[in-house]
């Protein structure tokens, strides 16, 4: 019996932390997409549109994204933090490097990114 306890022990806190870790995801996603939207924080829109989302007005300098969701994670983070490093002739400013997004909001932009397809 304490080995059928203890399987249920663990697999309810799995679940209770999984379900967490998603509804953090999640909130993390929405923090990111408004920060890509705002025009007073990130302002992404005004450079570019994104695959599949409803994008009022987008700006047509960068290039539309696509296929993030198969970026890694630190790829979409450097190239947020200081787009430079990769292509040097970038017209995208380097938001982290210049202080304009923060680590957690970069992070949150970079949850958002890893949504679109």
């Amino acid at each position: 019996m304490p080995k059928i306890k203890l399987f249920l022990a663990i697999t309810v806190g799995i679940g209770i932390f999984g379900a967490n870790a998603i509804a953090g995801d999640a909130n993390l996603v929405k923090e990111g997409e408004k920060i890509f939207n705002t025009k007073k924080i990130g302002n992404c829109l005004a450079c570019h549109a994104v695959n599949g989302k409803n994008i009022n007005n987008p700006g047509n300098l960068g290039p539309k994204l696509q296929g993030l969701s198969a970026w890694p994670k630190q790829a979409l983070y450097d190239k947020v933090y200081n787009p430079y490093t990769t292509n040097p002739t970038s017209a995208m400013p380097p938001f982290g490097l210049n202080g304009v997004l923060d680590d957690h909001q970069i992070k949150a932009v970079v949850a958002y990114l890893k949504t679109i397809k």
